[in-house]
């Protein structure tokens, strides 16, 4: 790590969960949410709000192989493309509207600051805010020549039999993957309790994002950027068996962070450049100026 935190991340949470409902039950603030959309409108993947998010996902399903995973593993890890700074990024990736996501079509940074502002304003630690900010700058993939489906969307392990838990779980009939006998058992490749680092998850923004920043955060933070779109396993409860102890503790923390990245979607946009100089003194307190993707 390049910097310390004077709370450790491991002491309190047990404590998170009963906070979090406390002050907002399932949700986050009010503040940052929209007033006319339920919560059991998000992730409607049954009726999404644009026709791509089903594409999205037929091509996602089909493609996504243990081949193709470490195939882009060994092309983008560790990260070598260029060297940019936080804001940098966010900017760069401002262009981009996720067709994977059936919520919101606000820009990237918008969202990134919805979510982050959400998280401030519960008074969650610089890190935990941090981690809002930065959690999907592993889309800038797209920009360098990547289809959607490779960057964004649900995750979901690799080598091992697909959870009825994942969104459109029917369009893997098309996935080559399908056909190799040694992923249809749950634990396919890998030992129970093996723990997910050692689990191939379907290639996306979040391995990249914290490939990227893993140097520099504390472990809650990574597990939260690392796994923020494994609904399958934090939403859904799915895979467990692959866990270990040691990740049912943090994702104590992705449970805590997922409400932040969901919910925040809304129409009204941050006030950018009001915000700005916030978040640039939060980058800098820990990260150096410029680093690698």
């Amino acid at each position: 790590m390049t910097t310390t935190t004077t709370q450790n991340p491991l002491t309190d949470t047990d404590l998170l969960d009963e906070e979090r409902k406390e002050r907002y039950g399932d949700s986050p603030s009010s503040r940052f949410t929209d007033p006319e959309k339920p919560k059991e409108a998000f992730r409607d993947y049954d009726a999404p709000a644009r026709d791509s998010v089903r594409e999205f996902y037929n091509l996602n399903h089909h493609y996504q192989t243990m081949e193709f995973v470490l195939q882009k593993k060994a092309e983008y890890l560790p990260p070598r493309n260029r060297r940019m700074g936080i804001w940098e990024a966010m900017e760069y990736l401002n262009t981009l509207v996720d067709d994977s996501d059936p919520d919101t079509d606000l820009s990237q940074i918008q969202h990134l600051l919805q979510t982050s502002e959400a998280i401030r304003a519960d008074g969650h630690p610089d890190w935990f805010v941090l981690a809002g900010l930065v959690h999907d700058l592993g889309k800038i993939l797209c920009l360098w020549g990547e289809p959607q489906w490779a960057v964004v969307g649900d995750t979901f392990p690799v080598g091992c039999a697909y959870s009825d838990k994942i969104v459109y779980k029917e369009y893997f009939d098309q996935n080559p993957d399908s056909n190799v006998e040694e992923y249809q058992t749950p634990n396919g490749i890998y030992e129970e309790g093996c723990g997910l680092d050692n689990v191939h998850i379907s290639w996306g923004h979040d391995e990249y994002i914290y490939q990227v920043v893993k140097d520099y955060l504390p472990e809650p933070a990574l597990y939260m950027l690392r796994y923020h779109s494994c609904y399958p396993i934090h939403k859904e409860g799915a895979y467990s068996h692959l866990m270990n102890d040691h990740d049912r503790e943090m994702f104590k923390w992705v449970d805590a962070f997922n409400p932040y990245d969901l919910y925040s979607k809304s129409a009204q946009p941050p006030d950018v450049k009001a915000l700005r100089p916030y978040y640039e003194e939060l980058i800098a307190k820990y990260f150096p100026e410029k680093i690698d993707w």
